[in-house]
């Protein structure tokens, strides 16, 4: 079943329909604390023609992530922006990870030097040219 998506093929968990009096209260903050959230880089909700704030369901459950690191595990806000940016870098590695993994699992691996099927070695096997035999 493919996946709803809202307007201009938004997922429904990106659009941003929440304005910020009703986005504070569903994350259990007050409505500053999201004003100085975006001033500091934690958040950046979309905005209107008149310039209003519009937080999406995602938004929000990166207000709550916020809010647990700062309220239970202490981390100030310098730290909760360092934590979300190694987030993001991890989650960006994991994605390249598995696009190579891919790309490797539809490559035979092959010594160097040979052209055939017949010459590929196993993935357990290195050949270590000092003379240290096979290793797995």
């Amino acid at each position: 079943m493919a996946a709803e998506t809202g307007w201009q093929g938004e997922q429904p968990e990106e659009r941003a329909v929440y304005v910020i009096s009703v986005a504070a209260e569903l994350a259990g903050v007050h409505p500053q604390t999201l004003r100085i959230y975006e001033r500091k880089g934690l958040l950046r909700p979309l905005r209107t023609g008149g310039n209003s704030r519009r937080y999406s369901q995602h938004d929000l459950e990166r207000l709550r992530m916020i809010r647990e690191l700062t309220q239970v595990e202490g981390v100030n806000l310098a730290g909760v922006k360092r934590i979300m940016q190694m987030q993001r870098e991890l989650e960006r590695a994991r994605e390249r990870m598995k696009r190579l993994e891919a790309e490797l699992a539809r490559r035979p691996i092959v010594a160097p030097g040979r052209r055939s099927g017949a010459e590929i070695v196993p993935r357990q096997s290195v050949v270590r040219p000092w003379g240290g035999g096979l290793s797995g």
